[in-house]
């Protein structure tokens, strides 16, 4: 799916950064046609540099790899690590049960009601767009100016 999407991008003129380790670089699975591809040692590395270089976090649909790269973001943001917008794509209602488990773990005390505010949830990638798009011009509007 990371494929076919930087494919996309790239075909509507998008700029498309990848970051992978070394490790799955030597097992050609990396991008080739991307327009940067940066290579690092480890996962850990390499969800730490994709935290810096994004704008915002966009959650498609995915197994154990996309389901801990949205806890650690979210987890960083709860830190305040970063105020980056994290919006999850329910396509087809895919985030149920994990959004229900959200749920609970607000609802037992395990998670702060506001933090929990902090993952915006799109049924659709259009509505996920808006979302995207509405929190970066916050997100521009608010910052402060650096010289």
């Amino acid at each position: 799916m990371m494929g076919a999407l930087a494919d996309a991008a790239l075909a509507a003129g998008g700029r498309v950064v990848g970051v992978i380790p070394r490790a799955l670089v030597e097992r050609e699975v990396a991008h080739r046609g991307l327009t940067e591809l940066r290579v690092v040692a480890s996962l850990q590395e390499r969800k730490t540099l994709m935290t810096e270089l994004s704008e915002a976090f966009l959650t498609l649909p995915g197994g154990f790899g996309t389901l801990d790269e949205l806890f650690e973001v979210l987890t960083y943001s709860m830190l305040g690590y970063h105020d980056k917008a994290c919006v999850l794509v329910n396509t087809g209602r895919y985030y149920d049960h994990l959004l229900a488990f959200v749920g609970q773990a607000v609802a037992e005390g395990f998670v702060a009601p506001r933090l929990s505010r902090g993952l915006l949830v799109a049924a659709q990638p259009p509505q996920a767009l808006s979302l995207l798009e509405g929190s970066l011009a916050e997100t521009r509007r608010t910052a402060p100016k650096r010289y």
